[in-house]
Parts: structure tokens; C-alpha cells; sequence
């Protein structure tokens, strides 16, 4: 795949036209192996700089990018060239719900506020940021209250809102929040513009959560089993740069039993795990060199990833911006974020568009497989059955009794 402006993506979604606004100048800071950019390029805006101080993702961004300049530590970047939107994807690790949760001012996190030092030099006119939904609920939301206050006290106006990549095609559920903010235009009519309901996503394909289905693939993360599964109907769970076992690892599928066959229990391959985040199969390749060690780090890069085609649908509507849909618009209280707001003088209005504004169904998760998928193995398989087993959570239909035949079956192979 070309990494430089109007990449395509070899999905069922694709890149919007380029409008009358089209040609964006980005500035991508933590820019991880670029789905910002691409996505963003797809629809004809093109990265002037990228910043990403992890080295393994330096490789792959000088090797997709090589024609954009790279920049490491964003805490050394004293200034940006000229842009028209800063990107920041900026460190997760703070605010998620499996990770540290030290809060928006944590180590990681916090280095947000070197997005607002260069924001207040280059002065742009977009900014887009990108987290984990988790951050609405943390410290009862101190995240995006620092977050929009620091926007609102510099002029600027914002809306955010939480997206669920199924909604663009790839069959993984990953929420991710977006804001956007400018002091000039409408960022309501880009994130707040399309919406396909809360009742009018294909519930069928993803809502039944009771039981293990004979037709579809399900997801589970096989390092969990405590506190958490992760389980996701006809999709993955969202892919991850750690896990319980603190590292970076594959999650489960559980495949049809069709013909009169088993349930089969594999972990997808690197490459399909790349097509998932929306990346043409070993997009990452370029970070191990050949290294022994190169599952483990092409895994975190693809878990701390973004989606790629969520921002393709961003940079559509920046060309192109819509009409926000008022009629949602609501009362904000006091103590919730909801999952959509927006502000455009310093008031606060919550929004009630839902988590999906493309209709686009995903290929089914067991077709959409390219590669060659690995059983998992007898010994995460058991591992995992004895932790799920002790635990409260909801057990789906018949699922247990398939991990069962899978242990045995595997019993007879390894």
C-alpha cells in the first residue's frame, strides 16, 4: 500500500470523495504506524510531520511515510510547520479501564498538554484528538472536563463523540472517543452529522450476547476470565497492546460449527489482526526486521493502533461538513458525560446521536479471515476454562461446553 496522500484500503469501505476543502496540512503527533494520516489521506489531506518516539513504530512510519518528516519526542518538539490540523491519538494508558487509570494527569496521559503547547504556537485550524471511552467515567470525568476546559478557555469551539468502529465496515468493536475543535468552523457539523439510530444498526450481526451461535464467529480474550471476557458476537473484542498476562497478546475466535463439525477455538494471525484496525496485511512488517520477537511487537503496535477507515469518515466530512442533527440535542447533567456533546460558547449540550453513523455492515468475522489462524493452545485453553469457571461473569449458551471439546480435542494433538 502507498502510504503517502489518497491511499485506498482494500476493505468494504471506502475513501470518501474529496470535497471543495479538500488538502488538509496534518500534523500527526503520536502518530503509532499512522492510521490517523492514512485515514485522513484517504480523503486528500496530507501529513506535513509525524511524531512517535516508540522505535518499533518509527520503523513502520519510515517505511509507510517515507516522504513525510518524522519527529520523535513530542516533549522536544519546540514548534510545528505550517497545518491546517493537528492530530494527537495521545497516550491511553492513564485513562483506560485495563490500565493504570492514574488519570488524565498521569505520566502518559498527560502528555496531552504538549498538544496544547503546540496548538498555542501553530495556532491551526482543526484539532483532533482520539481516546478510550473510559475517559468520560474516570475520576467521575476529570479527563474530558481538563480536556474541553483547556479547549474552551483558548476560544475554541468542540464536539466529541463516542464511534464504534464496527460502523465502518471492519468486524472489531473498538469505541473510541473523537473531539474536535476549531476556533473557526462548526466541528458539530463533521462528528454530529451522520447517524443511523440506536435501533437501526444490524442488531442481529452483533447484540446476541446469551449464546454461543452456530453461524457467526464470536470473540473472547483468552487472557481474561476473572474480571472480564471481552465477548464480542460476529467481531473481535477490541485489540489491545496488553493484556492480563501484561502482554501484548491475540485474542480468541470461536469459529461455526457447521456440517456437523465442532466449535473451533483459534487466535487470528498477525495480518488479519492489521485488517481488522482497517491496514493492508503486514502493514507493521517493517518494525522487527526479521526479529524473533516480532508477534509480540507487531501485536502492540496493532493494539495501540486507531481504526483506520473511522478516520477516512472524518476527513470526508471535513471536506464535505453535514448538518448536525439538533433534534437530538438534550439537557447536559451534572455528573455523566454522555456519550456525545457538544459546546460551542461555553455551553455545555449533551447529544444523543448514537455510537453509529455508517450504516456499513462488516463482512462476517469468520469470512473475513485471510490467514492462516492458529488453534489456541492447550494450555491457554485450559488456563483460561479455570479461571472462567471460578468466576461470577455471564457464561453464553453452550460456550463453556465447547472450550471443553476443544481442550480434549487438542489433548490428543499436542
Amino acid at each position: 500500500m502507498d502510504g503517502g496522500r489518497g491511499a485506498q484500503l482494500s476493505l468494504s469501505w471506502s475513501a470518501p470523495a474529496k470535497g471543495p476543502q479538500s488538502g488538509l496540512r496534518v500534523a500527526g503527533l503520536f502518530a503509532g504506524i499512522g492510521g490517523v494520516e492514512l485515514g485522513l489521506g484517504s480523503a486528500g489531506h496530507g501529513a506535513q510531520l509525524m511524531c512517535e518516539w516508540d522505535d518499533a513504530a518509527r520503523r513502520v512510519l519510515s517505511s509507510r511515510f517515507p516522504d513525510i518528516a518524522l519527529a520523535g519526542d513530542v516533549r522536544e518538539l519546540k514548534s510545528l510547520p505550517k497545518v491546517d490540523l493537528i492530530s494527537a491519538g495521545f497516550p491511553c494508558q492513564d485513562l483506560s479501564q485495563a490500565g493504570a487509570t492514574a488519570g488524565i494527569r498521569g505520566s502518559r496521559s498527560g502528555l496531552v498538554s504538549e498538544v496544547f503547547r503546540l496548538l498555542d504556537k501553530s495556532k491551526p485550524r482543526w484539532l483532533l484528538l482520539e481516546n478510550v471511552p473510559f475517559m468520560l467515567q474516570l475520576d467521575r470525568g476529570e479527563a474530558m472536563r481538563f480536556l474541553t476546559t483547556e479547549l474552551s478557555n483558548r476560544g475554541y469551539r468542540w464536539a466529541y463523540r463516542v464511534v464504534d468502529s464496527r460502523s465502518f465496515g471492519v468486524p472489531q468493536r473498538r469505541r473510541r472517543v473523537l473531539v474536535l475543535a476549531s476556533r473557526t468552523e462548526d466541528p458539530r457539523a463533521v462528528l454530529l452529522a451522520d447517524d443511523v439510530g440506536h435501533d437501526a444498526r444490524p442488531r442481529k450481526f452483533f447484540d446476541d450476547n446469551a449464546k454461543l451461535p452456530k453461524s457467526v464467529a464470536c470473540g473472547f480474550y483468552w487472557t481474561e476470565g476473572t474480571r472480564g471476557l471481552g465477548w464480542a458476537t460476529n467481531a473481535v473484542p477490541t485489540l489491545k497492546g496488553g493484556s492480563g498476562f501484561g502482554i501484548p497478546s491475540p485474542p480468541a475466535i470461536v469459529l461455526p460449527a457447521r456440517g456437523g463439525a465442532e466449535h473451533r477455538f483459534v487466535t487470528p494471525s498477525i495480518q488479519d489482526a492489521e485488517r481488522l484496525q482497517g491496514f493492508d496485511a503486514n502493514w507493521t512488517e517493517p518494525a522487527v526486521n526479521g526479529s524473533a520477537k516480532s508477534s509480540t511487537a507487531r501485536w502492540k503496535l496493532v493494539g495501540n493502533a486507531v481504526s483506520v477507515p473511522v478516520f477516512g469518515w472524518v476527513g470526508g466530512r471535513l471536506n464535505e461538513p453535514g448538518k448536525y442533527r439538533s433534534d437530538l440535542d438534550r439537557p447536559m447533567t451534572a455528573r455523566v458525560w454522555p456519550s456525545a456533546a457538544w459546546s460551542m460558547d461555553g455551553t455545555v449540550v449533551a447529544s444523543g446521536v448514537s455510537e453509529w453513523p455508517e450504516p456499513i455492515v462488516p463482512e462476517p468475522l469468520h469470512t473475513f479471515l485471510r490467514f492462516e489462524s492458529r488453534d489456541l493452545s492447550l494450555r491457554a485453553a485450559k488456563g483460561f476454562l479455570s479461571r472462567f469457571e471460578k468466576s461470577t461473569l455471564g457464561k453464553p449458551d453452550g460456550f463453556v461446553p465447547a472450550l471443553k471439546a476443544h481442550i480434549v480435542r487438542m489433548s490428543t494433538t499436542e
